[in-house]
């Protein structure tokens, strides 16, 4: 993905998105668990596509577990 079809989301956005709390998310990432915010000027947000295949990962997870694809 270029630069130019980046689309960042803020925390709180983030928040909603994956059901987890700030603290969840900040320690999830210090473990490399969960994408790491991309700073932009003086403002940091995450990457939509990558918070896209986190939730996708899970959910293919989730799925093979329980035998279901």
């Amino acid at each position: 993905m270029s630069s130019a079809n980046l689309r960042l989301e803020r925390l709180p956005a983030v928040v909603a998105r994956t059901g987890m709390s700030r603290s969840w998310i900040y320690k999830e990432v210090a473990a490399g668990r969960f994408p790491k915010p991309v700073k932009v000027g003086g403002a940091s947000g995450w990457d939509a596509e990558a918070i896209d295949r986190w939730i996708d990962s899970l959910i293919r997870g989730s799925a093979s577990r329980s035998g279901t694809c």
